[in-house]
C-alpha cells in the first residue's frame, strides 16, 4: 500500500529505505487548515492518500503525503475542484501551484506557498515567492503581511511538533537573511522623542526571528534598538543594561520554561529593572496567561508594538 502511494506521488527511494511516516491526521489538519473529516473523505473517495496505520488503527502520513496535501489545499482554495485535482500528477500539481502563486498575491496564498517551501526545503520556491511580492507590493508590505504572519504559523507548528528542527532551521535562516537586509537598509532618524529598546531572548531560547522583526520595526520607526539576540544569560542582560540603561526592554517567549518558570522569569525582569518598561510577547504568554507586574506590558502583534512606541 505504501509503495503504491510512493509510485503515485513520483517519489523515488532506495530498496529497504521507505520514507518515514510520522505525521498524524491532526498534524496535517494543523499545518494545512483542512479538517480531518475532509481529509478522510478525500482518502476514501479519491484515493489521494494511503496512510499506514498503527496497531491501534491510527493513521500515519509521510513527508510526501504532506507535500501533496499542501499542493492540494492551495489548488482547492483557488477554485479547482478536488475531483480535478485528483487527476493531476504531482508534477502537474506543482506547476499549477506555481502558476497560481505567480499571478495571485493574496496574502494567505503566499503564506501557504511559504509553508510548502519550508516543508519541501525548497529555497528556489521561497526566493521566487518573496522576490515577486517585494517587486509588486514593496519590502515593508511583504515583511508585515506575509513574512510575519508566516513566522507566527511556523512558531505554532514548531511548538506543536508539526514540523521538524531541520525544516524550521532551513526556513528561519532564509527569513533571517531577508530581515538582516531590511535592518541594514534602515538609516537612523532619531528625534526628540526617540526611546531606547534593549532586545533579547532568555537563556536557552533560540527562536530569534520575531525578535529580529521587532528590531526592524523599531529601527524603521526611528527608535534606538540594541539587539542582543538569542540565549542571553540574565547576568549578561544586567551588565548590558548597566551600560546602556534603556528605557524599554523587549523579549519574546516562545519555548516553554520549566515549572512556573514563565511567571518567575517575568517577575525577575520586573524586580531587576523596576524603572524600565518591559515589553513581552510570544506563544507562552498567550497560552499560559501569567500575571503581569505593573511595569510589564504584553503585546501580541506588530501593530501592538507600533502603538506602544512614542510618536516622533
Amino acid at each position: 500500500m505504501v509503495q503504491k502511494q510512493i509510485a503515485r506521488s513520483g517519489v523515488t527511494f532506495r530498496p529497504n529505505s521507505p520514507p518515514v511516516l510520522k505525521y498524524s491526521i491532526k498534524d496535517l489538519e494543523q499545518i494545512t487548515g483542512i479538517k480531518a473529516h475532509t481529509l478522510r473523505i478525500w482518502e476514501q473517495r479519491y484515493g489521494l492518500f494511503s496512510p499506514n496505520r498503527s496497531e491501534t488503527n491510527i493513521r500515519r502520513y509521510s513527508n510526501e503525503d504532506l507535500r501533496m496535501l499542501l499542493n492540494i489545499s492551495i489548488l482547492n482554495a483557488n477554485g479547482m475542484k478536488i475531483s480535478r485535482i485528483a487527476e493531476l500528477s504531482p508534477d502537474e500539481m506543482r506547476s499549477e501551484v506555481l502558476a497560481i502563486s505567480n499571478r495571485n498575491l493574496e496574502e494567505n496564498l503566499q503564506i501557504d506557498n511559504l509553508v510548502l517551501a519550508m516543508v519541501e526545503m525548497d529555497e528556489d520556491r521561497f526566493e521566487k515567492a518573496i522576490s515577486t511580492n517585494i517587486l509588486k507590493k514593496g519590502f515593508d508590505f511583504t515583511i508585515r503581511n506575509i513574512i510575519y504572519p508566516f513566522l507566527v504559523k511556523v512558531g505554532v507548528l514548531w511548538i506543536t511538533e508539526s514540523i521538524n528542527p531541520a525544516q524550521e532551521h532551513f526556513i528561519s535562516n532564509l527569513v533571517r537573511q531577508k530581515l538582516f537586509t531590511a535592518i541594514d537598509g534602515q538609516v537612523p532618524k532619531f528625534g526628540n522623542h526617540t526611546e531606547s529598546y534593549l532586545l533579547f531572548l532568555p537563556d536557552q531560547e533560540l527562536h530569534e526571528i520575531s525578535l529580529l522583526y521587532y528590531h526592524f520595526l523599531l529601527r524603521q520607526s526611528g527608535q534606538k534598538s540594541i539587539f542582543l539576540g538569542q540565549a542571553v544569560p540574565f547576568e549578561d542582560l544586567e551588565k548590558v543594561f548597566g551600560i546602556h540603561k534603556p528605557k524599554n526592554l523587549l523579549t519574546v517567549l516562545t519555548s516553554p520554561l520549566p515549572g512556573d518558570g514563565l511567571q518567575v522569569y517575568i517577575d525577575r525582569l520586573s524586580s531587576t529593572f523596576p524603572n524600565s518598561r518591559i515589553l513581552v510577547s510570544g506563544y507562552q504568554l498567550v497560552q499560559l496567561k501569567p500575571t503581569l507586574p505593573e511595569n510589564v506590558v504584553q503585546f501580541n502583534t506588530p501593530a501592538d508594538l507600533v502603538a506602544l512606541m512614542p510618536v516622533l
